[in-house]
């Protein structure tokens, strides 16, 4: 098996900034998750792993980044009553994360969120700390919008970082499906809220997920990482606790409670540090 992987999940603007306060804690209590052999994120954790791929000192910065005041960002994005029946609906006809996928790549694409797509990458780029693929092991996921198939894209693609974790980030039916490497993209998020399964194979595995839970077709994170210790790995596993839950709110892709999410983050992480540094120490 190979040593050490992260896995960031999904979770809206609320997501990075609390996966940030997460890690950012985690870093200054001594347990730096930057050493991962293999850092996979989807969405949200696509802009914190990112960010932490290009070492421990980028996390810091993000995490301050989350607690300044939204003054020049767009309008935040909303999950609103009917999007989320939409969403619903697509569940209850699917069977397989992959259908589900293709409900809502479709879905999607008949959309026209506010956004244009040049602006939401543009947007996107400026949170990136570079244009450029890390040299650490980065997997950024996204759901292929026509067959609803996972996706990883990484260094050895032809699509840009930028591009990439756009693509990792569209939302369905909030922001504008992404067009990239011949294929058209949704959010990663679609497949599973962590994808933890791509950490298949590794021996020592922290997964830090904003969402928690899953559905009928999509495989909750803590079941994921039931299926990597049953392989024989060592897993810890971080989702929101209640004051982490207060912090965001209803409505987790809004800016205004980014910072709030990024302090119960950092406040949350020492509730992990022994059991996280069990595990990263081996």
């Amino acid at each position: 098996m190979a040593d050490t992987a992260l896995v960031l999940g999904a979770g809206g603007v609320t997501g990075t900034a609390w996966e940030s306060g997460i890690l950012h804690g985690l870093a200054k209590a001594g347990v730096d998750l930057s050493t991962a052999d293999l850092i996979v994120g989807s969405s949200a954790g696509a802009i914190a792993g990112a960010q932490l791929a290009f070492g421990p000192a980028g996390i810091g910065d993000l995490y301050e980044r989350q607690l300044a005041a939204p003054e020049n960002e767009k309008a935040a994005g909303r999950l609103g009553p009917v999007t989320v029946l939409r969403y619903a609906r697509a569940v209850l006809s699917s069977r397989t994360p992959e259908e589900y996928g293709r409900r809502l790549g479709a879905l999607a694409r008949d959309s026209r969120p506010g956004a244009a797509a040049d602006e939401r990458r543009e947007m996107i780029a400026s949170r990136l700390p570079s244009s450029e693929w890390p040299g650490r092991h980065l997997l950024v996921t996204a759901v292929d919008a026509s067959t609803g198939a996972l996706h990883t894209f990484d260094s050895t693609g032809s699509v840009t970082l930028a591009d990439a974790v756009t693509a990792s980030c569209a939302i369905p039916l909030v922001w504008p499906v992404v067009s990239a490497g011949g294929g058209t993209w949704i959010d990663g998020g679609v497949h599973s809220p962590a994808n933890a399964h791509l950490a298949a194979g590794y021996e020592r595995v922290v997964v830090i997920a904003p969402t928690a839970s899953g559905n009928k077709v999509i495989v909750s994170p803590r079941a994921q990482a039931a299926e990597l210790e049953a392989a024989g790995a060592r897993v810890e596993v971080i989702t929101p606790d209640a004051g982490t839950r207060r912090a965001i709110g209803r409505n987790s892709l809004d800016p205004a409670r980014r910072a709030a999410a990024a302090r119960a983050g950092l406040a949350q992480s020492a509730a992990h540090t022994e059991a996280v540094a069990a595990v990263w120490n081996g």
